[in-house]
């Protein structure tokens, strides 16, 4: 007599997902507001929006990934940190335009469900959520054989903030004079993985544990830096200071992130040399013998976010910024553009 199949037969175990659930239900307790209605399990999750101090409301939402920096993390076996890139990507775009993120949601994907892998990666959201100040409020752990190789995994997140209507930081109010100032990054943050590893790790023949002059630890330790997570500085920045535009330099770096927000009678003049270019970029700059402009396209070169502010305000920013922990640079200014010069000048 044939055996009946099982759902375990074909590859996915409910049993194991479940025993994964329980593990992670105490690490999102970390992570709770008080406006999280409800717990874990349920069809949807729950989330009071406080009104209360907020007369015009406006709910900013953003999704990403972390592209593949996850191949870093399988090379190295380390899956504790990529968790906080996820909610990094996400949050970071929606604290450009002014909004306090409140709640993420995040999407895991396998071939086979891994407990222990499963649990590192959600300390890692659960770090990043607390750094964002914003409730994990729920999530998807979806396991399909046949179409993940194994050991491989993806990782998707969602997050929604609030602002004030007359809040919202567009760039509209961006004018000629303004300053801008660069926050620096913590590395290469979650962009440019794709090439990062073709010169490094192809052309350069470089193994994840290789140590390179230059560098304070392994390559590897290198590039899983995880992505800096800006939310409680812009936050206290934009509660006391004027800003009147905020840039993310993720996938796009410099030339496609910065026109996002740049009126069209105004061009940002950035200044070469004004910031400390981290030396991990200037090894594989160099290794694959790659122009400078494409790195200044591809990747954040050292600087993760962006702002532009009135020239008077300027220096009092940048001190509050270093009292925040945050490095900062005067990068350049805006000036009037004509109608034949570019939205991004660096001379």
């Amino acid at each position: 007599m044939e055996r009946n199949l099982s759902y375990k037969d074909a590859g996915v175990d409910i049993d194991k997902a479940n025993l994964f659930v329980e593990k992670i239900k105490p690490l999102i307790k970390l992570t709770t507001r008080k406006e999280v209605m409800g717990g874990l399990g349920g069809f949807g999750g729950l989330f009071h929006l406080d009104v209360g101090k907020i007369k015009k409301p406006v709910l900013v939402s953003s999704t990403d990934g972390v592209g593949t920096k996850l191949k870093i993390a399988q090379m190295m076996e380390k899956h504790d940190t990529i968790g906080i890139d996820l909610v990094a990507m996400c949050v970071n775009d929606v604290i450009v335009q002014g909004a306090e993120p409140l709640f993420f949601l995040d999407y895991i994907s396998t071939g086979k469900m891994d407990v222990a892998k499963g649990v590192q990666i959600m300390e890692g959201i659960v770090k990043g959520c607390q750094e964002a100040g914003c409730a994990l409020i729920g999530g998807e752990t979806a396991e399909m054989p046949g179409l993940y190789q194994e050991g491989d995994y993806d990782l998707a997140g969602f997050c929604v903030g609030v602002v004030e209507a007359d809040k919202i930081i567009d760039g509209s109010e961006i004018r000629v004079g303004d300053r801008i100032i660069g926050i620096a990054s913590s590395g290469i943050h979650s962009n440019g993985f794709s090439l990062a590893r073709k010169v490094l790790f192809e052309t350069g023949k470089l193994r994840i544990d290789d140590h390179l002059e230059g560098l304070d630890h392994t390559i590897g330790i290198e590039l899983l830096r995880p992505t800096k997570i800006y939310v409680k500085s812009l936050l206290n920045i934009i509660k006391n200071f004027t800003v009147r535009g905020i840039v993310h330099i993720t996938g796009g770096g410099f030339f496609d992130n910065i026109p996002r927000i740049m009126p069209g009678s105004c061009r940002a003049v950035i200044l070469k040399k004004s910031w400390d270019v981290p030396h991990v970029f200037s090894i594989i700059q160099k290794m694959g013998h790659i122009d400078r402009t494409e790195m200044l396209r591809i990747f954040n070169m050292g600087i993760g976010m962006m702002i532009i502010v009135p020239g008077k305000e300027a220096g009092e920013i940048m001190e509050c910024l270093e009292k925040l922990g945050e490095r900062s640079y005067p990068m350049g200014f805006i000036e009037k553009r004509d109608k034949d010069q570019p939205t991004v000048s660096f001379v």
